[in-house]
């Protein structure tokens, strides 16, 4: 519920904001709200869609994005129409915390699983997450709820389990009119 006492419609704003382990800024934008189902809060834009990491200049792409913040799950996902090289990108994070109805924040974990248009799936920035291990000091149930969401993470986009096999498209279609831009 907002501060007026009403839940989120489509078309309200989102700010997502991901932080890593020691509380700075990292990642942050705004999305519209989309909907809710069984796999947790969409969120989407329309290009061109801004984005900022930490301080730095916006970084802005031209395509449509929606992402996906499950409830209770160590990581977040999104979905990239074409003509973006990476279909689905999945941060390992800490489970998403809606401050409000608008406001969604996480911890960055590193580790990321990605699935380009070939189908080629992978894990990504393992360095980065063996870096911050001892950079940050993560807790060893940090370290093993990561692990456990990249191998999951894994299996499903390779196996294009949902919310990775077509249920996705119908949030981009949302944004585009055209449930094939994905």
């Amino acid at each position: 519920m907002d501060e007026a006492g009403r839940n989120p419609v489509a078309g309200d704003d989102v700010r997502i904001v991901y932080r890593k382990y020691d509380g700075s800024l990292h990642w942050h934008q705004t999305m519209k709200w989309l909907g809710e189902d069984e796999h947790g809060i969409w969120t989407g834009a329309v290009p061109p869609v801004v984005a900022r990491r930490g301080y730095e200049e916006p970084v802005i792409t031209e395509y449509s994005q929606v992402m996906l913040f499950p409830r209770d799950t160590w990581w977040t996902a999104s979905f990239n129409a074409a003509p973006a090289r990476t279909e689905v990108y999945c941060d390992i994070s800490t489970p998403p915390q809606w401050l409000g109805p608008h406001d969604v924040t996480m911890i960055d974990l590193d580790l990321d699983v990605i699935r380009r248009r070939d189908s080629d799936v992978a894990v990504v920035d393992e360095d980065e997450f063996a870096e911050h291990q001892v950079r940050y000091g993560y807790p060893a149930e940090v370290i093993a709820e990561s692990q456990r969401a990249a191998a999951w993470l894994h299996a499903a986009l390779s196996g294009a389990a949902e919310p990775f096999g077509t249920v996705y498209l119908s949030y981009l279609a949302l944004l585009t009119g055209d449930p094939t831009t994905a």
